[in-house]
């Protein structure tokens, strides 16, 4: 089981990078653009903290499932993750939007992403702790 709950770790982690760059690096690319004054430029990011950050949050999803999701399977990870990504996504998105001066659809953007990859994170970790 810690074999399993490491590899889903690193998988998710993986696939959650791909698709930050394809959210983040290129659909989102122009809004960040029009919204630099809110950003630190690109040499001040804080990148491996952002990292650390990104596998802590990995690390604790895998782990909620594994220790309290009882019935495991490809769509019992896909309901945990959409659940969790919809709780993650409308914080992350619409919290931020509350105290932020971002636009309405970068809030929603981020919300629609955050959704999609905690979908594909239960999905994956749903395949991977499944029972033998």
């Amino acid at each position: 089981m810690l074999k399993n709950t490491i590899i889903s770790i690193i998988t998710i982690f993986i696939a959650w990078a791909i698709l930050d760059y394809v959210i983040h690096g290129m659909m989102l690319q122009q809004t960040y653009a029009a919204t630099a004054q809110l950003w630190r430029p690109m040499d001040e990011m804080k990148m491996p903290l952002m990292y650390l950050v990104t596998l802590a949050y990995i690390t604790c999803f895998v782990l909620i499932y594994a220790i309290f999701i009882r019935n495991k399977s490809l769509f019992t990870g896909v309901k945990f993750g959409a659940l969790y990504g919809a709780a993650a996504g409308i914080s992350m998105g619409f919290g931020s939007f509350s105290y932020m001066p971002i636009p309405l659809s970068l809030a929603f953007s981020w919300f629609a992403g955050m959704l999609v990859e905690s979908v594909i994170a239960g999905a994956l970790v749903g395949l991977i702790l499944k029972p033998k």
